[in-house]
């Protein structure tokens, strides 16, 4: 298993102990093992990889890592599917710009990770390839959008993952599979070659064995890029330049809305730990308040669908993906080869989505909708005047079962409920895991304002270490 931090295959890579061809074929031999059994991988090129580690340059700062791909990111002469039969057939002409520069710090982009159709999900299950299994919790969910790409790390077949984060697809499955996932400010990190899925509230960030692979890889991939014209052109810098340092004297705020009755008792604990470690480390914990909680929920899934309607067009049988067969006309054709190209989740929400951007329903909805997401960041505005990072749970509850029937639609919708505000208000935030001694795997959120990803970083590495 390919369990060991960037740091420590770096370390092994420049002293000589192994090469990147050497690296990439053990990737390889497990993959080939364990793949199988978690699905986390819908496809890999070793040849290519190989291909890549035999050029590897080891001066760079990712020399010779190889780094899983979520299959909604493009990868140059590679499938770029998004988990959908709607994309079977599509191989990319062009990387995405996050490829881009993993390669540009010397990293093998290797294999594409099994996700949610469309990023559409949150257990892993709505994949037109079968579902992923969770490596850290057998017979449980590994959660989504991003469950390849967290399977994958947590499974010892990926030193470290890109995944995509619409509404928590990345903090979630890194909880319910027991690693760091980081969600960076929106436009930190460009969304060129990113499938979209909802565009204001689509972000690429990495799914890691620990706080300093994630902020290696923030590294490699954050700067402004002309291609994205949502691309921020905040300066970067190195964000393992603060890990370490002391957090006395930081104020972590607790929103008192986050401390329901609706979390398991796991994830009560689990926050309870979190805020004596930080008290113990000299953080002050202050109580804030997120009024518009309730309502995150509701204007995240009309927000999203509305975009996702719009983006899911293009899939229309005509200029690229699935094209029924034997159809009777235009009309015959696009409506078939949507119906048959798309899954039932993503079809539920393109539903939604045109629904309330129709006429007569989009002052009532979409309108409404964004208003709270307005309340929202403002309520994350006056809670970062009296505090400096906030905390809370990712999920409510630990990775559900797999294929729980009796699990609504709805109920699915909540469990997203801690992760969709820092989507809407664009923040920076990240998963860690907490000890679970024989228990399901269960991460503790932090949050921070916009662009604070270095000291997002360092409150979470001090966390990550007294934790450990």
């Amino acid at each position: 298993m390919l369990y060991g931090s960037i740091s420590h295959w770096r370390k092994q890579l420049t002293a000589g102990q192994i090469t990147p061809t050497e690296l990439v074929q053990e990737l390889a031999r497990i993959t080939d093992a364990k793949n199988p059994g978690i699905n986390a991988y819908i496809s890999y090129n070793t040849d290519a990889a190989l291909a890549a580690a035999a050029k590897a340059d080891l001066s760079q700062p990712l020399g010779g890592i190889p780094i899983a791909v979520k299959d909604n990111i493009c990868m140059q002469g590679e499938p770029t599917r998004c988990a959908s039969k709607m994309l079977h057939n599509f191989v990319s002409p062009y990387d995405a710009t996050a490829v881009t520069k993993l390669k540009a710090a010397g990293a093998i982009p290797f294999g594409r990770a099994n996700m949610d159709e469309f990023a559409m999900g949150s257990a892993g299950q709505n994949s037109a390839y079968g579902h992923t299994e969770n490596p850290a919790a057998p017979g449980h969910v590994p959660g989504g959008s991003s469950s390849g790409s967290a399977a994958a790390v947590a499974g010892g077949m990926a030193i470290a993952a890109l995944g995509s984060d619409t509404g928590g697809s990345i903090r979630q499955p890194a909880s319910h599979c027991g690693i760091v996932g980081m969600k960076p400010t929106y436009g930190r990190i460009s969304r060129y070659g990113l499938v979209a899925f909802a565009s204001s509230l689509d972000q690429i960030g990495p799914l890691t064995q620990n706080v300093e692979d994630a902020a290696l890889l923030l590294n490699a991939l954050c700067g402004h890029d002309a291609k994205d014209s949502t691309s921020s052109t905040h300066a970067t810098e190195d964000f393992t330049a603060k890990l370490g340092q002391s957090i006395a004297g930081v104020r972590i705020g607790l929103p008192k809305e986050y401390l329901s009755s609706g979390n398991s008792p796991q994830v009560t604990a689990a926050i309870n730990l979190a805020v004596q470690k930080l008290t113990e480390l000299g953080a002050e914990i202050v109580e804030v308040s997120l009024p518009h909680s309730e309502a995150v929920v509701a204007a995240y899934y009309i927000i999203a669908c509305a975009e996702a309607s719009s983006n899911l067009s293009r899939f229309d049988g005509i200029r690229y993906g699935y094209r029924a067969e034997n159809t009777n006309g235009l009309d015959d054709l696009y409506s078939r080869s949507r119906a048959e190209g798309f899954g039932a989740e993503v079809k539920r929400r393109i539903i939604l989505g045109t629904y309330v951007l129709s006429s007569g329903f989009y002052d009532a909805y979409y309108a409404k909708a964004q208003k709270v997401r307005a309340l929202v960041a403002q309520d994350f505005a006056n809670a970062f005047d009296k505090v400096d990072f906030i905390l809370g749970p990712v999920a409510p509850t630990a990775a559900p079962l797999l294929h729980d029937t009796n699990m609504s639609p709805l109920q699915v919708y909540l469990a997203d409920i801690y992760t969709i505000p820092a989507n809407l208000a664009g923040l920076p935030g990240i998963s860690i895991p907490t000890p679970q001694e024989g228990a399901l795997p269960i991460g503790i959120q932090l949050l921070g304002k916009h662009f604070a990803e270095a000291d997002l970083l360092r409150v979470a590495s001090a966390l990550e270490n007294a934790l450990s």
